[in-house]
C-alpha cells in the first residue's frame, strides 16, 4: 500500500520521507558494491558477493507482501522504483537481482495457495530462494498468445511441456512461474527448479551480460495446487505483474542515465583545453544541460506513475507504460551524449561509461519494447477521444 502522504491524486514535489530513507538505504548498498560492480555486470550467474550483500541489506523484502516478511503490506510500486533507481546507478546485476525477485514471485503472491506462499515468499524476501518468470519462447516474444508450451491436468497432476527462452535468472532460480497454454486459455504454473524434467541451457548472451537462459520442461509433473490462479486465467496474473513492476524499469533507467551524466560532467569539468574546461566549449554545455533536463523530466513522470501504480496498478498501467518509454529512451539519449562528450575516452573498453552504454540498450526492449508500448498507448488514446 502506498504511503499516506501520497494517497491523494498526485505525488508531492518531493518524495515522502519513508521513500527517501529507503532510497538512501539502497544507495548505501549500491555504493558499497561499487568495487565489484564491473565484475558483477559481466557475470552470467549470480555474483556471490552481490547476493550476500543484497541479502544482508534486507532490501529484497520490499518485493514481497508484508504477511510474508515484506516491508509494506502490499508490494509498493513506488518503493520498488526508488530502490531500483539507486541500485541501477551502480550495477545492472544488482538491480536485476533485486527487481526479478519481485517480478518472479508476484504471480505467486497473488494467485498461489496459502501453502505455496508460506513456503516460498518468506525465502524469496530473504533472498534464500530465487524466483523467475518464464513467459517467452524461442519463436514467441511480444505475442504471448502464440506460445506453444502446454499444461494438462490429469488425476490431480499438472503435466508441463515446452521450452522457455531468454528467461532472466534461469539456472540460478529455485522456482519458475511458467506461462502455458491450457485448453483454450493460458495458465501460470509454479515449477520448482529441482523438479524432474526441468533443464536449463544457455545458448544466448546479450551485449550487457545477464543471468539468462532457456528453461526446458520435458514431461514435468507438479501437483494441481501449483497452478497459480484459476485455470486458463494466467494472463490476468501476468498483467498484474507488469502493472506493478513495469514502472520500476523506468526507475532503473533514470538511475542509469544519471550515472552516465555524472561520468560526462566529471570528464568535462576535469579536462582542460584552449584555456578553459571542456564543460564550457562548443556544444558541450548544451549537451550536458539537455541531459539534465531530460533526466529530471523522466524522473518526475516516473515517480508520478509509480505512486499511481501503488494505488491501483491496473487502472494506471498507461502511466507506467509512458514512464517506461520516457525513461528508457531518455537513458539511451543521455548515455549516447555522454560518450560523445567524453570523446575517445568514452570509447574505452572496460570503462564505466562503456558499461552504462551497453546496459542502457536492453532497457528499451525488455518489459515491453518501446514500439509495442506506444502501439498500445495509441489504441488507448484513440478510444479516449472516441468516447
Amino acid at each position: 500500500m502506498v504511503d499516506d502522504e501520497v494517497a491523494g491524486n498526485e505525488l508531492p514535489f518531493e518524495l515522502p520521507e519513508c521513500y527517501r530513507a529507503l532510497q538512501a538505504e539502497a544507495r548505501e548498498l549500491a555504493e558499497s558494491l561499487r568495487p565489484v560492480a564491473a565484475r558483477a555486470d559481466e557475470a552470467e550467474d549470480f555474483d556471490p558477493d552481490v547476493r550476500r550483500a543484497l541479502a544482508a541489506s534486507g532490501l529484497t523484502a520490499v518485493v514481497v507482501p508484508g504477511a510474508y516478511g515484506g516491508r509494506f503490506a502490499d508490494v509498493d510500486s513506488l518503493a520498488v522504483t526508488v530502490v531500483r533507481e539507486a541500485l541501477a546507478a551502480e550495477s545492472a546485476h544488482l538491480d536485476s537481482m533485486f527487481g526479478m525477485q519481485g517480478i518472479g514471485s508476484f504471480a505467486l503472491a497473488r494467485g498461489g495457495s496459502d501453502a505455496l506462499r508460506e513456503h516460498w515468499l518468506p525465502r524469496i524476501g530473504r533472498l534464500e530462494a530465487v524466483g523467475a518468470l518464464a513467459l517467452t519462447e524461442p519463436d514467441v516474444g511480444s505475442d504471448l498468445k502464440a506460445l506453444t508450451s502446454t499444461v494438462e491436468e490429469r488425476d490431480g497432476v499438472l503435466r508441463v511441456r515446452g521450452r522457455k527462452s531468454f528467461i532472466t535468472n534461469a539456472g540460478d532460480a529455485d522456482v519458475y512461474s511458467v506461462l502455458c497454454k491450457e485448453g483454450s486459455g493460458y495458465s501460470l504454473v509454479l515449477v520448482p527448479a529441482d523438479t524432474p524434467g526441468v533443464r536449463v541451457e544457455k545458448p544466448h548472451q546479450i551485449i550487457a551480460p545477464h543471468v539468462l537462459g532457456d528453461v526446458l520442461l520435458d514431461g514435468v509433473e507438479v501437483p494441481a495446487d501449483h497452478r497459480l490462479g484459476a485455470p486458463g486465467k494466467g494472463f490476468a496474473l501476468v498483467l498484474d505483474t507488469l502493472a506493478t513492476f513495469r514502472v520500476s524499469v523506468a526507475g532503473a533507467a533514470v538511475g542509469l542515465a544519471e550515472a552516465a551524466l555524472r561520468e560526462a560532467v566529471r570528464h568535462a569539468t576535469g579536462r582542460e583545453l584552449f584555456g578553459t574546461t571542456l564543460s564550457r566549449l562548443g556544444g558541450v554545455p548544451e549537451s550536458l544541460a539537455t541531459s539534465w533536463v531530460e533526466i529530471e523530466s523522466a524522473r518526475a513522470l516516473t515517480y508520478r506513475a509509480a505512486a499511481a501504480a501503488a494505488r491501483d496498478p491496473r487502472q494506471n498501467l498507461h502511466l507506467a507504460s509512458m514512464a517506461k518509454v520516457a525513461a528508457t529512451e531518455t537513458a539511451g539519449r543521455v548515455v549516447d551524449r555522454s560518450v560523445q562528450t567524453m570523446g575517445r575516452f568514452g570509447l574505452v573498453r572496460g570503462s564505466t561509461i562503456e558499461r552504462l552504454y551497453r546496459e542502457a540498450r536492453p532497457m528499451r526492449i525488455y518489459e515491453g519494447s518501446t514500439e509495442v508500448i506506444l502501439d498500445s498507448l495509441a489504441k488507448q488514446l484513440v478510444r479516449r477521444f472516441a468516447d
